[in-house]
């Protein structure tokens, strides 16, 4: 049974955004457009959640949640947020004394919103798993490494994990392993104070609600776990997952339960936790371009792999700019490597700069570019490979 959401605003502009923006997450919405008619809808429509506008002709959404609060049975309570115009403490003050739960001030990102959605929800003991029906996930993990600096692995995994839940209709997760200098933070134009990765790998009692709450959600229709801020951050990482090796692997088993891939982008360093996730992982896409530095690192990061028993299937090679003149065609590259490149992706190198740049992925911004295609493509490969081994399991 999907969650339901009364919607209390004046503005029939952001009544049509928001319950679109709702009911593509799964929910269902009942509006209404003045504060008196919002009082007697949560009296009717029993809602799970309450978006309440401050600002409401008649009555206005303060005394509006005084009069919800006041009419509520005895251990019954509604979460209710607060939609206000201004960042000011007084009108937040304000909100909190008429019973509301938290505020988000308008404009606001739609991938904020929903993030505050869940934790609310999450609070209340209400799990955002009743948005849609129970389903089994695929439990699929999959790790992007880029074999050089600049090589586009980043971009890869962003907009594969976008081209997943998009095009494939997938629960989708994105983890940014980078500890150091993560960039999805930068690239789809998040804020700084959201949660990270040291956050969940350091919850001695981490479970699916908790970790949910520390996923940011985007309005691409993927969850983000973040790298931390400050590259010091790091070390808290490392040093938990010394002591504590299971941490991490418990947060992945955890994340497989919740969605139908993970993907991580890794940190170029082969570190204990790349290592394990390496370990961890379904698939590992090896990101690299034609050129003789790049192809020296992939030589090494394929010869670790050997070492380390990875069956031959479990890496594959992805080739980045494959129409860019480097003067290494594929076949030498590949003669050099000692093994086919399973994928080759077109070279667009400015829509892929200008999209970063933009805090809007290409799978967003431009989906009918050849870039984006080519990406679209590359997905469908992964889809139909990693969904098939799981049919057969």
């Amino acid at each position: 049974m999907a969650v339901k959401v009364l919607v209390v605003d004046d503005d029939l502009n952001i009544q049509r955004v928001l319950s679109f923006t709702l009911k593509q997450e799964g929910f269902d919405v009942v509006l209404a457009g003045d504060g008196e008619s919002g009082v007697a809808m949560a009296a009717d429509q029993a809602p799970d959640l309450i978006l309440m506008d401050a600002a409401l002709p008649g009555i206005d959404g303060y005394e509006a949640i005084t009069r919800i609060r006041g009419s509520e049975a005895p251990g019954q309570r509604v979460p209710i947020l607060l939609l206000t115009t201004e960042a000011d403490v007084g009108q937040r003050v304000k909100g909190l004394r008429a019973g509301a739960d938290d505020d988000i001030v308008k404009p606001f990102h739609p991938a904020e919103l929903m993030a505050r959605i869940r934790a609310l929800l999450a609070r209340s003991g209400l799990s955002t798993a009743r948005t849609g029906p129970t389903q089994a996930t695929l439990r699929r993990v999959i790790v992007f490494y880029g074999a050089k600096g600049g090589v586009g692995s980043t971009t890869l995994a962003i907009n594969t994990a976008i081209a997943l839940a998009a095009e494939h209709k997938r629960r989708v997760a994105l983890v940014d392993a980078n500890l150091q200098f993560g960039d999805l933070r930068v690239f789809l134009d998040l804020k700084l104070d959201t949660a990270s990765i040291v956050n969940a790998i350091s919850e001695p009692e981490l479970d699916a609600d908790l970790l949910r709450r520390l996923m940011v959600s985007h309005a691409s229709g993927i969850d983000l776990l973040l790298a931390p801020t400050a590259p010091e951050q790091a070390d808290v990482v490392m040093e938990n997952h010394r002591n504590s090796p299971d941490a991490l692997s418990g947060m992945l088993e955890l994340m497989r339960g919740m969605y139908d891939y993970t993907v991580i982008d890794a940190s170029r360093s082969l570190d204990d936790i790349t290592i394990h996730l390496f370990d961890e992982a379904d698939a590992v896409y090896v990101v690299m371009t034609a050129d003789l530095s790049c192809l020296k690192n992939v030589q090494l990061v394929l010869k670790t792999m050997t070492e380390l028993g990875y069956p031959r299937d479990k890496v594959q090679l992805v080739l980045n700019r494959s129409n860019a003149f480097t003067g290494i065609n594929i076949d030498n590259a590949e003669s050099v490597l000692g093994r086919p490149i399973a994928h080759k992706l077109i070279n667009e190198y400015r829509g892929a700069i200008s999209a970063l740049n933009s805090g809007s992925p290409f799978m967003v911004s431009r989906p009918g570019s050849p870039l984006a295609k080519a990406v679209s493509d590359f997905t469908n490969a992964v889809d139909k490979e990693l969904s098939v081994v799981e049919a057969d399991a």
